[in-house]
């Protein structure tokens, strides 16, 4: 059962759009092994190169009436071991994708998007090197 876009959340529209946009990029997913893949939680079974949505937050900005949503949200890009460069690779492909005007969160409007940061981290305990995108957005209902 679908839920109607006019009753999704602001920031499940971004995700959704943020998912739509990066799926249909074969460079991208030409990078991740033939296919975007793209995940609320690690696969089981998955080798790397996949990201994750990670870590989000929505406030409040509406403004002159308008219902307004300021965003920040990480997508987690795993790496192949050994290859750090995989994980950034990927990431920068994102980053170039989403800060175009390509991206509609259904039911509302996309104001901004903008990369606000990019880091490259490894996990102590396995090594596993990961990029982290960071996205500032604000959306507006439609």
């Amino acid at each position: 059962m679908s839920v109607p876009a006019a009753t999704l959340s602001p920031l499940l529209a971004l995700r959704a759009a943020i998912l739509a946009r990066l799926s249909a990029d074969a460079t991208l997913a030409g990078l991740m092994g033939g296919r975007v893949r793209l995940h609320d939680e690690p696969p089981r079974g998955t080798s790397p190169v996949y990201a994750l949505f990670g870590d989000a937050e929505t406030r409040d900005a509406s403004v002159d009436g308008a219902a307004r949503h300021a965003h920040s949200l990480a997508l987690v890009v795993f790496a192949k071991p050994g290859s750090a460069r995989t994980g950034l690779d990927a990431a920068s492909r994102m980053a170039a994708l989403l800060t175009e005007d390509a991206v509609a969160p259904p039911g509302h409007v996309l104001v901004t998007c903008r990369v606000a940061a990019l880091r490259a981290t490894r996990d102590e305990a396995s090594g596993e090197a990961r990029a982290v995108l960071t996205l500032e957005a604000v959306t507006e209902a439609a």
